[in-house]
């Protein structure tokens, strides 16, 4: 299908439009790796380096030893891990057994975590240590029969059911039964979408979903990678499905080593950047503001880092700028979502990159913009509406959820819930999400829009703007607002300088200074939870 705004004019003759349906899964890809370059490092966390021989021979041994404990093709296996060597381990061991990955996220309380265990009706669980009490509170109200413990200090660890990774791993004899998989229908990974709109909905990414997207991302950024010679820096959480595919699924295909940190630590990033120059390194905006506010962020080596792609959430145009302009790098800025893999479009390193978009599409990704009011009727170039998506990277459906999955996919397309603009080159603008929309005396306001002008105050560091309840105009706009170490500013101030910035009506008309905002642990500004928050306090 040819679309009205054919993206594909962007792409290079060396780089495909389209790419096959893989026969192989992601466990193949890492046998293949390793056949190339046994010995190369896979994994860096702290001191300790694991070479692909040592990840694709322990991952297989894992793989047998839940086969022994009685772990089935179909089956959920739960991980809830940070970022560590035995995230990557259980991730393929379960693969590699036709079993599902359950990615669960380590901050989840336990009314959540029981939601999660009992709806995906996982048994086996792959469990940190100091988490570990909020699971054994829990199991009981689960499908929970298997806890496997991991300790970054596993011989100080005394456990009297449960088994520590190590010992469980001694059970396994490498012998994995044969498990007849089909790529296309059979589940891959469980994705938990974050749950802001409800329930956290099970997103079911098959084999050939989560490995077509790798390839993807591969044939996309192809030219910029030298398989065997680039390195990683993973610090966005693996169980969040944009470092499960940018980070670790194409380090696996590439050859490079990944360098895992557990969080976001400003000092521990940069220090980690100058050591152990990384080659690429997936963020998210906070990220990359923090970075940029270091005041002695150019001696680190940060141009070390030829890919830095920016996703979860959309970069704000002036911390792009300053960052590029401080670092030398470059920042691609994409989009994806859980129930595509997650990645969908990107800023192309082969074209030109346009700030404030997300680029164009992924090789074959098919992409256009709807009307709001049906999502039937394809709007003008430059008009909003919702982005909608096909492609071999789009989920199975949600996990039980019938109706919900009906909803979303529609004859193929994925209804994405973003309103977004698309230009006559194909380049898409996230424009804000549906629900997030402030209509203020009959106006659509985009809260993107608002954010973007105040980022461009020197004051300001993290901005949000939202909707509030206002007698007159339905809804009003109230920003919250984070302010640069040493900078001030007044309420009075911003907003006079915002109405010299933009039309009346998108001028905040209260501003809330705080210290810090609430973020998932992706690092993503959570803009219900300020919602949420205001409403219980009318």
């Amino acid at each position: 299908m040819k679309l009205k705004n054919d993206r594909f004019n962007h792409y290079p003759q060396e780089i495909a439009a389209n790419i096959e349906l893989p026969t192989k899964k992601m466990p193949d890809f890492l046998a293949e790796t390793t056949l190339k370059i046994p010995d190369h490092v896979a994994i860096k966390f702290y001191q300790k380096e694991m070479t692909f021989h040592q990840l694709h021979g322990i991952s297989t041994v894992f793989g047998s030893s839940l086969q022994q404990q009685g772990v089935e093709k179909g089956d959920r296996v739960a991980i809830m891990l940070p970022n560590c060597p035995q995230y990557i381990i259980s991730y393929f061991g379960i693969l590699k057994v036709g079993a599902i990955v359950t990615q669960v996220n380590p901050m989840l309380l336990e009314n959540e975590l029981t939601y999660l265990l009992k709806d995906s009706g996982a048994e086996t669980i792959v469990v940190y240590e100091p988490l570990y009490p909020r699971i054994k509170a829990i199991a009981k109200y689960t499908s929970i029969k298997t806890i496997i413990v991991v300790s970054f200090a596993p011989e100080n660890l005394k456990l009297e059911e449960d088994m520590t990774f190590e010992g469980f791993v001694a059970k396994g004899d490498g012998k994995l039964i044969p498990v007849i998989i089909d790529p296309v229908e059979d589940v891959a990974v469980l994705q938990y979408t974050g749950g802001t709109t409800g329930l956290s909905k099970g997103a079911m990414l098959t084999h050939s979903n989560i490995t077509v997207n790798a390839l993807q991302s591969y044939e996309f950024f192809k030219q910029e990678i030298n398989f065997g010679e680039d390195s990683c820096l993973t610090v966005i959480p693996l169980f969040h499905v944009f470092a499960m595919t940018s980070s670790m699924n194409l380090s696996i295909l590439t050859g490079a080593k990944n360098i895992l940190l557990p969080r976001f630590d400003l000092e521990e990033v940069l220090q980690t950047i100058k050591t152990e120059q990384p080659t690429t390194f997936p963020g998210v905006p906070t990220m990359y503001i923090a970075l940029t506010n270091h005041p002695d962020a150019e001696k680190y080596g940060i141009d070390s880092i030829r890919l830095c792609n920016s996703g979860s959430a959309p970069m704000p145009i002036e911390t792009m700028k300053e960052f590029e302009r401080k670092t030398g790098a470059k920042i691609l800025e994409g989009y994806g979502l859980s129930e595509a893999s997650p990645v969908t479009h990107c800023n192309p390193p082969f074209a030109e990159r346009k700030p404030g978009s997300i680029g164009i599409g992924y090789p074959s990704t098919e992409y256009k913009i709807m009307d709001l009011a049906t999502g039937e009727e394809e709007v003008p170039t430059g008009e909003p509406g919702e982005l909608i998506i096909r492609g071999p990277q789009v989920m199975k459906g949600y996990w039980n959820m019938p109706e919900e999955t009906a909803n979303a996919l529609r004859d193929g397309w994925l209804y994405t819930g973003d309103i977004a603009k698309m230009d006559e080159e194909g380049y898409v603008y996230i424009v804000d999400r549906k629900k997030d929309l402030i209509i203020s005396s009959g106006y659509n306001v985009y809260p993107r829009d608002v954010e973007e002008v105040l980022y461009e105050h020197p004051a300001v560091q993290e901005a949000v703007a939202i909707g509030i309840a206002d007698p007159y105009r339905g809804e009003s706009v109230k920003a919250i607002i984070v302010k640069k170490a040493g900078q001030d500013a007044t309420e009075e101030e911003i907003i006079e300088w915002s109405k010299g910035k933009m039309a009346a009506y998108r001028v905040p008309k209260v501003i809330e200074f705080r210290t810090e905002l609430p973020k998932t642990n992706v690092g993503k500004i959570l803009r219900r939870a300020l919602r949420d928050e205001i409403s219980v306090k009318k």
